[in-house]
């Protein structure tokens, strides 16, 4: 172990940050998740400066914990009362199967086929049971998937493996303490749960809302973004006091706040410190790895690995195929079938409590990392990898809406798509909706509209979508960026494309103006003409 300076600290803070900087723009030219870049960061300055992950790191690892109660905070937000009251059964008997079957079924296999003792054996077959909230909440918000049907359902069963962690925590503590009885430790956790969910909703609720209220009327951000952090580490240490994850405190705030009008403003606020805060778990989750352990453990790593994720990938896909299609639970299965960051926790708590021996953690810990650095390349790429098991309704490569040619591309469906869409539909003119949130889509099929997911500015897309035989291309978009992007690739697939594009000024119509764009609509200058038609009217 080395002791650490000032000097020093600045130092490996630097190479770090440097490290992380440069693998993430390599990897985001490959379009590869920034998770593996942090994670890949830990490992290297963990085995060059030859840290202790349990002693070294452990202010590292108490920050990256808080980068968990940020994310959990964000999701509450995303989860008022209401909302999570229309979820309970998904969240209690979806999330119970799959946590209780996949425990049974590891160990069994944990306990009669490689003989581990039946203390550890139950806490490897829970630990193991739990999916990974930070990599895949992280991604269902980013991509909006998280309000498609398979995403609420992994959401739900998610958070009920969090809430899971708790009785799991419990449980290392009976087994390694002989004098509370299990009544006693079950009755003193009802105890907690009734006094924090008593006092959160009752006083917690009046204390969130006056001073949300009372810092807002500073109209001085910092302090509204104080009174924030206040509320997400109050709520966290209230939590933690009473025998609860840091997360669960946080989660419960954000379920208050989501009831309120201050939500926008909070989740805005405070999406940087999340990010930054979960760059540090997945840093940190990089300095559990054991390069020397792992190379002379592979197979046996690789060996558990792949058997954990598709024992819970059949689980996840039968227990979601009896209320949903096969699509939706094949990807629940591709996006629930890793081991969670709580193991972590888990099976630190299980080796300081003697039940299980320091090799075996160490193990389990590497197979936890690996399982969360492949899950990067599973989730982002989830409708893919779907699309071999079932013809996927949102992948964008085997789509055929149209048969007819002189059909129309309208590209976005948020209020000017939904209203250039009703007045195709009304002239009856073929056309076919492609957007990049899920949400939009979902709207558009509901509405009996051809509509599907996908980037229009990818080569298979345009040509699923047949955008050679277009009459016209319309983008609706207000991204300058984007349309430039979507245009370049439109016209490099078919020069002679009708587009038609929105912009809102001149400038905009400069940065274009390389393209061989066919048409601009200037919306200002259309709706200008609009009102003064209009005021012209006796």
């Amino acid at each position: 172990m080395i002791i650490l300076d000032m000097e020093s600290i600045l130092f490996i803070l630097f190479i770090s940050l440097s490290i992380a900087t440069v693998l993430n723009i390599i990897f985001k030219r490959f379009s590869i998740s920034h998770i593996l870049g942090y994670i890949i960061t830990g490992t290297l300055i963990s085995t060059l400066f030859n840290f202790n992950g349990e002693n070294d790191l452990e202010a590292l690892n108490l920050i990256a914990e808080f980068g968990i109660v940020f994310l959990m905070f964000s999701i509450g937000l995303e989860m008022p009362i209401e909302k999570l009251r229309k979820m309970k059964d998904t969240l209690i008997f979806d999330g119970l199967a799959q946590v209780f079957i996949s425990a049974i079924i590891i160990f069994v296999i944990s306990k009669f086929i490689f003989s581990i003792d039946t203390n550890s054996s139950i806490i490897i077959s829970l630990a193991f049971s739990l999916s990974s909230t930070a990599i895949v909440l992280t991604y269902l918000k980013q991509s909006k998937d998280i309000y498609t049907p398979y995403g609420q359902r992994s959401t739900a069963i998610l958070i009920f493996q969090d809430l899971a962690v708790i009785p799991i925590l419990l449980l290392i503590s009976f087994l390694s303490n002989d004098t509370l009885s299990l009544q006693e430790v079950l009755l003193k956790t009802a105890i907690s749960a009734v006094v924090i969910i008593a006092f959160m909703f009752i006083i917690g609720k009046k204390l969130i809302a006056w001073l949300l209220k009372l810092s807002t009327q500073t109209k001085l951000e910092e302090l509204f973004l104080a009174s924030v952090l206040s509320i997400v580490i109050g709520t966290s240490i209230l939590a933690h006091s009473l025998g609860f994850t840091y997360s669960l405190g946080a989660f419960i705030a954000g379920m208050i706040i989501a009831d309120s009008s201050f939500r926008v403003k909070v989740e805005s606020d405070i999406s940087s410190y999340k990010d930054l805060l979960l760059g540090t778990f997945f840093f940190s989750v990089g300095t559990k790895i054991d390069v020397l352990f792992l190379v002379s453990n592979i197979h046996y790593v690789l060996l558990i690995f792949i058997s954990v994720m598709a024992i819970k990938a059949l689980v996840v896909y039968f227990i979601i195929q009896f209320k949903e299609n096969k699509s939706d639970s094949v990807k629940s299965a591709l996006a629930l079938c890793q081991v969670g960051e709580f193991s972590f926790a888990v099976f630190a708590l299980a080796a300081s409590n003697n039940i299980l021996s320091v090799e075996l953690s160490k193990f389990l810990i590497l197979v936890t990392v690996i399982s969360m650095i492949i899950t990067p390349f599973i989730v982002n790429n989830i409708y893919k990898l779907a699309s071999y098991f079932v013809v996927e309704f949102y992948e964008s490569d085997k789509i055929t809406p149209i048969n007819q040619k002189n059909h129309t591309i309208v590209c976005g469906y948020s209020m000017l798509g939904r209203m250039i869409a009703n007045n195709l539909e009304e002239k009856k003119v073929p056309f076919v909706i492609i957007s990049d949130d899920l949400r939009h889509v979902l709207l558009a099929r509901k509405r009996g509209f051809k509509a599907y997911f996908g980037h229009l500015d990818k080569l298979p897309v345009l040509e699923s979508l047949k955008a050679d035989e277009t009459s016209s291309i319309i983008i609706t978009l207000d991204n300058i960026n984007k349309i430039s992007l979507i245009c370049n690739a439109v016209l490099s697939f078919y020069k002679d494309a009708n587009l038609v594009v929105k912009v809102d000024s001149i400038e905009e119509k400069k940065m274009l103006k390389e393209l061989n764009i066919k048409k601009f609509v200037y919306a200002y200058q259309e709706v200008a003409d609009l009102l003064v038609k209009e005021s012209l009217k006796i």
